[in-house]
Order: C-alpha cells, then sequence, then structure tokens
C-alpha cells in the first residue's frame, strides 16, 4: 500500500471496483442464501459479523505502518487465494450449493485483502477474515444433529437444575414430564440461537483482550459450555415457573424475553472472566482497559485503504477475475434435471393381504420437512391385525438448502429415545432389489418399543449414511445434473414378550410388497 495521502487514488479504486463488480456474479446465490438466512432468529445477528470484522481489520491496521513509498509489495499470493475462491464459488455453483459458494466467498475476501496489502503484510491480518465465518449458516444436517445434541445435554441438564429444587420431574426423550404439565424441549430451545453469536463474542474477545494467549484461548473455548449451561439454566427456570404458574409461563413473550436476558447473561459472564483473568497476571489492568475498545484513528485508516495505488498486481487481478468470470457466464449451465415420476398419492393402498391408511403430517412437520412429495402410510394386516408404516420424503433437489433430514436426528422428539441403532443387511431378492444394508433402531417411549428401518434412496442407490448421501449429490449434481433423492423409512411396533425376530419379518415382509412398486415414484 502507498503512503496515506488523504486522496482517493481513482486508477487504483477503479480496479477495486472491477474486482467487486466481476466476483459479484460469482457469488451471487451465496449471497441471496446469506441474507436469506439472516432473515431467522438462529442467524439474525448475521450482519452484525462483516461491521465487526471491518472494525477488527481497522484496529490492526492502524497498528501496521504503510510501507515506504517505492517499496515493492509480493501480490501473487493473494491473486492465487483470489483464483482459488472464484474456482471454489463457480464450482458451487456447478453443483447449486450455496454454502459451498459462501465459503468461497471468505476465500475471495481474504485474497483481496493480500492483494491490497501485499503478502508482507496481510499475512498477519487474517483473524477478521476468518472472523467473517460467524456469519455463514451451517450446513442442514450439520445444523439438526447439533440441534438435537444440544437439546438432549440442555433437556438433561434443565431436569437436574429442576431436580435439585425439589420439582418432581422426569425426562423422556426431549420432553420434561412435570405431573399435570409436559414441555417439549424443541428445535428453538437448543440453545444453537445463543451458540452462534456467543461464539463470534468469545472470538471478539480473544482479540480485543489484553492478556496473555492462554487467557485468550480460555475465552473463546468457554462459549460453548457457557452458552448449554444458561440455556439449560433457562429451560430449568421455565420448568420452574410452568410448574408454580401455568402453561402460559411457557409461551409468548417471557419465552422470548428469557432468551435474551440468557444471552446478555453470558456476554456478562465473558466480561467477568475477562476481568477475572486480568487478577492472575503480574500486573492487572482496570476494567477500563482489559477489552480494547478503542476507536480512535480509524478514519486515517479507511482513506489509506482508498488510497490504494496503481499496482500490477491489483490489475493483474481484477483482469484475471473478469476472464474467469466471463467464461463461467459464458459457459452453458448446469440443468437439474427432474426426472419422470408418479405422485406419491397414487401409491397402492392395498398390498396383498395389508390394507393401508394415508396420513398426513401437521403443518409444523411439513414446514421442516420441506419436502416436494411425500407419502406417509399405515398398513394393516387383514388377517391378523399386525401394523407397519411405510414413509417416504422425495425431494426434486438436495441443494440450495434443502434436503433430507436423517431419522437419526429426527427420531428423538416427541418422548422417543434411540436404544439401539445399527446397519443389518436385508435380502428384497424376491423385490428386484437384491440384498442391501438398512440403518436398524429400536426406540422407546416408556414401555412402548418401534423397530425402524431407513435409508437413503439416491438415485437407485441404497445409502445408510447421511455423509455419504450428501457427497453422492455433490457427485451426480455435477456429472449427471441430478440432486433428486429421497428418505425411506419402515416402522413397526414391538408387542409386549414379542421376540425382534418377528417384527423384523413382519417388516420386511411389507417391505418386500413396497420396494416392488417403489422405482414408478422413485426413480433411479
Amino acid at each position: 500500500m502507498t503512503p496515506v495521502t488523504g486522496r482517493v487514488s481513482r486508477p487504483g479504486l477503479m480496479w477495486v471496483l472491477l474486482l467487486l463488480a466481476s466476483g459479484l456474479p460469482v457469488y451471487w446465490i451465496g449471497l441471496k442464501s446469506l441474507v436469506s438466512a439472516w432473515s431467522t432468529a438462529e442467524y439474525s445477528y448475521g450482519p452484525l459479523i462483516p461491521a465487526i470484522s471491518l472494525y477488527l481489520f481497522l484496529r490492526e491496521l492502524r497498528r501496521s505502518p504503510p510501507a515506504p513509498a517505492g517499496s515493492p509489495a509480493d501480490r501473487r499470493p493473494g491473486i492465487a487465494l483470489l483464483l482459488f475462491a472464484l474456482v471454489f464459488g463457480i464450482f458451487g455453483n456447478l453443483v447449486q450449493i450455496p454454502d459451498l459458494v459462501t465459503y468461497g466467498l471468505i476465500f475471495w475476501v481474504g485474497g483481496l485483502m493480500l492483494i491490497g496489502l501485499g503478502w508482507a503484510q496481510g499475512r498477519h491480518h487474517f483473524l477478521p477474515v476468518v472472523h467473517l465465518i460467524f456469519m455463514l449458516p451451517l450446513p442442514q444436517f450439520i445444523y439438526w444433529k447439533l440441534s438435537i445434541f444440544l437439546q438432549g445435554v440442555s433437556s438433561q441438564l434443565g431436569v437436574l437444575f429442576l431436580s435439585q429444587l425439589g420439582v418432581p420431574v422426569h425426562l423422556e426423550g426431549n420432553v420434561i414430564d412435570l405431573g399435570v404439565y409436559q414441555l417439549q424441549v424443541a428445535e428453538a430451545c437448543s440453545g444453537l440461537r445463543y451458540l452462534f453469536p456467543i461464539l463470534s463474542f468469545s472470538y471478539l474477545f480473544a482479540i480485543l483482550y489484553r492478556g496473555p494467549f492462554w487467557h485468550k484461548l480460555v475465552l473463546l473455548l468457554a462459549a460453548a459450555p457457557l452458552t448449554v449451561l444458561m440455556n439449560s439454566v433457562r429451560i430449568g427456570g421455565i420448568g420452574l415457573m410452568v410448574n408454580s404458574y401455568g402453561i402460559s409461563q411457557a409461551e409468548g413473550f417471557l419465552h422470548f424475553f428469557e432468551g435474551w436476558v440468557v444471552f446478555l447473561i453470558c456476554v456478562a459472564i465473558l466480561f467477568l472472566m475477562a476481568m477475572g483473568l486480568q487478577r492472575l497476571t503480574a500486573e492487572p489492568k482496570p476494567f477500563s482497559e482489559t477489552i480494547d475498545l478503542d476507536f480512535s484513528g480509524f478514519g486515517p485508516q479507511l482513506a489509506r485503504i482508498l488510497s490504494i495505488g496503481n499496482a500490477r498486481g491489483l490489475m493483474v487481478a481484477a483482469l484475471m477475475s473478469l476472464t474467469v468470470t466471463g467464461i463461467f457466464l459464458l459457459t452453458p449451465a448446469t440443468q437439474t434435471i427432474a426426472p419422470d415420476r408418479d405422485p406419491f398419492a397414487l401409491f397402492p393402498r392395498q398390498l396383498d393381504r395389508w390394507s393401508g391408511t394415508a396420513e398426513t403430517l401437521t403443518p409444523d412437520v411439513e414446514q421442516v420437512l420441506k419436502a416436494d412429495d411425500y407419502v406417509n402410510l399405515t398398513y394393516y394386516a387383514r388377517d391378523t391385525g399386525e401394523v407397519v408404516n411405510f414413509f417416504s420424503a422425495y425431494y426434486v433437489k438436495q441443494t440450495e438448502g434443502s434436503g433430507i433430514h436423517s431419522p437419526e436426528v429426527c427420531l428423538p422428539t416427541g418422548g422417543w429415545e434411540v436404544s439401539t441403532i445399527t446397519q443389518q443387511p436385508v435380502d428384497m431378492t424376491a423385490a428386484g432389489f437384491g440384498t442391501f444394508r438398512v440403518n436398524r433402531a429400536i426406540i422407546q417411549n416408556g414401555v412402548t418399543r418401534q423397530l425402524v428401518y431407513y435409508w437413503f434412496e439416491q438415485r437407485g442407490r441404497h445409502m445408510t449414511s447421511d455423509y455419504a448421501a450428501k457427497a453422492s449429490v455433490v457427485w451426480d449434481s455435477l456429472t449427471r445434473g441430478r440432486s433428486d433423492g429421497a428418505l425411506v423409512r419402515f416402522v413397526t411396533p414391538l408387542l409386549p414378550q414379542e421376540p425382534e425376530a418377528v417384527a423384523d419379518a413382519r417388516m420386511q415382509q411389507v417391505m418386500a410388497l413396497v420396494l416392488g412398486r417403489l422405482p414408478r415414484f422413485l426413480p433411479e
């Protein structure tokens, strides 16, 4: 960078604007995805993250003097990182996964920073760039797994809190049983709404804290357990209010207010931890100096950014970005193929000796499921009264933020707990499917037990791993133009004293009948 002159370098600014404009088409679907995510309660803090990152960058830049006029700056690492970011973003566009595009955007910002400052200076300013990670939504399958895990931990600690206060309470799955009232610890109560912003705050605190590195590390690592603990106290508090004053205490403004109180308490505790850690230093600082919140001198740093000279590296990066984006725009877009299929509404209700009854899901479940089509049929054996439920959710595209939710995540709701889950081969040769593996689970609610089979039907593949299913979506989207797929699940009750082998045989009998008709509805 050139020394601050107070003037805007028009040629340099022109190349920067060209870089910004040429990158916009590549990252457009990622930016739209970010805006959509920021409109939700879980990620509503997102717009603050870029502003905080800019603050961190200006703060660091203030302590980094400009390079002497005429001194060479190696901008090649920045150009290389920018090229990688563009290619990564284009790959995300090809497979139509906005999350990948937004990850590429972070690399792009890092490349732009290295090009502007050069390698010698820029390599010391990656912490503000890394902070931008906190503005990104988690991939959906990770979000749901983490949400259910935190629900379970928060439920257990909340029940422990209530029991210590002498409240009679029992936990079944994620349902807190208070006797007269039952509270379900839903996804919104998992603590994720506080975890992400608190992680961002702890990262900020770790950077701004004036003290040893290990103190900074403690502040950073304290965020997750602190959030889970305080959210558990919140759930316990709601349970205590419900037990004393009725179920209305779990709804409406009070529930919302308690959430904000938890967030502010977590921030206050981080401040107190910083002050406490200061007491361990040889020369503890007063409260006003524990966290560096000095905003002075930012104006000249902004002018310094705008005074980027007409560097050859900047020009090369802009022309390279324009060329790569032009090739991307002129290349025919990968068309997502929606294969022909029969709607699930036509799925047979009569299968040999089994008669099926269709059931619709509740609107809130449908909203979470976000399937393009689904079937929920409960088959009854006319001669014996045996019961097997068949459920399948079909998605035309498993990209752009939509896709299958694994039953491993969804089963621990409504009081159900997964007691065992394994992979088991099943012989479906009679149905023309050969032998393949399924996930086999036993779920329990009190003394009631059910046997569950499920797998992911991925364009002719029967897959048991949701991670492998996601990877196959990326590959097939790129090579075949298809990202459709489905979840297939069968459930049957385990009767008292009934051997599991009997339930397995009953389940597999219905499976063979269903699978013989399934290709019309789930194309290979």
